[in-house]
């Protein structure tokens, strides 16, 4: 009974874990070939936005792994415990005759303790499959507790390199299996008939019926779950160690006076699409670490830039040390998509705005160059910051598209509403004093500064309203709240008719 119900732990746990290793593979390979998700077309939009939950589906199947490692430890902890009480005889005669079966081979054994003076503490602590149950349950842990978010936002280090022990998890977990601590009857010649020989222990090997049982552990089978996406891994980060050797070089570097580091980089043979992120190493800091930022450049120009917000101790470091830096990407995001909807909502908070930076950066040269492929017909862009000098390094760039789209004909095209949350009451009187100015005193654009959040009831009615019968693509980089309420938002305004307007929401994941 037992054994049985091991065996489906085993097997329950070897899915898990391969869906973990080909997603994992996935996670970081997958989003690196964007073209083969534009092939899918518009009909592909669904399979597109699953593919954008890979970390989501990531971390599902991670909790299932860590579900099952202990449910199978709590069942081996007492299978332990029953062995050990049917060397001593305190069950039943049966019970204790299998566990004294004498096997000069140690071979054919039931039960795997075969002293009474082994202990089931000895017993974890001296066979493989308790050494290696210990290792891989408490790399597990260690890596299940780093990945909480208040350790993930304030000690990424501690995250990134603990996550790392999954090396350790999964070599363990190959090496598991070779204990053959669950073992099964074989077949003996004669056959041993159980029926007839459970009640009949003192003629076992005296007749023909009854010979003396013997048992088998199975076959490890773990490695041929895990070595087809070990194999993928190992690929990929070949290749990105590859494109991690390749040259960059410093086109220009920009301190901003909000503490955001401009970074504009230039790597041979480097291609990108808008929204897409890379990975960047500052081998000064370390060895090791890579962060993930979202480029603000455009396909068009002939370099790739970032834009890093001081944080953290490593973006700090960084924009102390910007002489060293390697790079890996791009990588795919839910942002590429934007130009398959004939209308867009962009929604940014903070230095989330990154990726819509590289969309109207896009946008302004697909206007220059009067682009055909430009199916997008109508953007809004809404910005939400915590404080004034956030807007600055951005403010050009929607400068220009205001001039761009006035000498074209096209105002309309994009609407932009910026939203200042954070302000003290010498900000306000000084906003006050210029109230009746042509431009924001905060930005100097046309379109004057918010104050407070979105009405998000409010814009949702009004893209609705301005276009009854368009699919809108809603694209977030910001926090998980205000994901929260935004797919919340594109279920509720999402007309029923499907010849109406419908709304997709999208986030930026990484």
């Amino acid at each position: 009974m037992t054994s049985s119900w091991l065996d489906l732990q085993v097997v329950w746990m070897a899915i898990n874990i391969f869906l973990f290793l080909w997603f994992y593979f996935f996670y970081d390979l997958g989003d690196q070939f964007f073209y083969t998700r534009h092939i899918l077309g518009c009909c592909g939009r669904t399979m597109r936005k699953q593919l954008d939950k890979n970390i989501s589906f990531h971390k599902l199947v991670a909790y299932m792994i860590g579900l099952m490692t202990a449910v199978h430890t709590i069942a081996h902890f007492l299978n332990v415990e029953w062995y050990y009480n049917s060397r001593l005889g305190k069950y039943d005669d049966l019970s204790m005759a299998l566990s004294s079966l004498d096997d000069s081979g140690n071979t054919t054994f039931l039960n795997p303790i075969r002293s009474t003076t082994t202990t089931p503490t000895l017993l974890v602590f001296t066979s493989v499959a308790g050494i290696t149950g210990v290792i891989i349950t408490l790399s597990l842990i260690l890596i299940i507790t780093s990945s909480m978010e208040v350790i993930r936002r304030s000690y990424f280090e501690v995250f990134w390199f603990t996550h790392h022990l999954f090396i350790v998890f999964f070599a363990g977990l190959v090496i598991h299996g070779a204990g053959r601590i669950v073992r099964s009857q074989t077949t003996t010649n004669p056959p041993h008939n159980a029926t007839f020989c459970k009640d009949r222990i003192d003629d076992w090997g005296k007749i023909q019926e009854c010979p003396v049982p013997q048992f088998a552990g199975g076959f490890p089978q773990t490695w041929m779950w895990v070595i087809g996406p070990m194999i993928l891994y190992v690929c990929e980060r070949l290749l990105r160690f590859i494109r991690y050797m390749q040259t960059v070089k410093y086109r220009k570097i920009v301190i901003r006076p909000s503490k955001v580091l401009e970074l504009q980089l230039v790597k041979n043979g480097f291609k990108m699409d808008v929204g897409q992120y890379v990975f960047l190493n500052c081998p000064a800091i370390s060895q090791l670490e890579w962060h993930p930022f979202t480029m603000t450049s455009a396909p068009e120009e002939d370099f790739f830039s970032v834009h890093i917000r001081s944080v953290g101790d490593w973006t700090q470091k960084l924009i102390s040390i910007v002489e060293q830096m390697g790079v890996d990407g791009p990588f795919g995001t839910a942002s590429e998509d934007v130009f398959d909807y004939e209308v867009a909502m962009l929604v940014g908070a903070g230095i989330g705005v990154t990726p819509f930076a590289s969309i109207l950066k896009s946008i302004w040269y697909k206007f220059k160059d009067s682009n055909p492929k430009l199916r997008t017909r109508k953007i809004y862009f809404y910005w939400l910051c915590r404080e004034t000098h956030a807007f600055e390094w951005f403010a050009d760039l929607l400068q220009l598209l205001e001039r761009e789209m006035e000498e074209r004909g096209m105002g309309s095209f994009l609407t932009y509403k910026l939203y200042l949350t954070g302000w003290d009451q010498s900000h306000a009187n000084h906003v006050m004093v210029h109230a009746d100015a042509d431009t924001d005193v905060v930005t100097g654009l046309k379109q004057k500064t918010n104050y407070g959040r979105p009405n998000w009831d409010k814009e949702f009615e009004q893209v609705r309203k301005e276009n009854p019968t368009s699919v809108v693509g809603t694209f977030l980089c910001g926090p998980a709240v205000l994901a929260t309420v935004l797919s919340k938002k594109c279920v509720k305004y999402t007309d029923v008719d499907p010849r109406k307007t419908k709304f997709y929401f999208n986030k930026e994941n990484f």
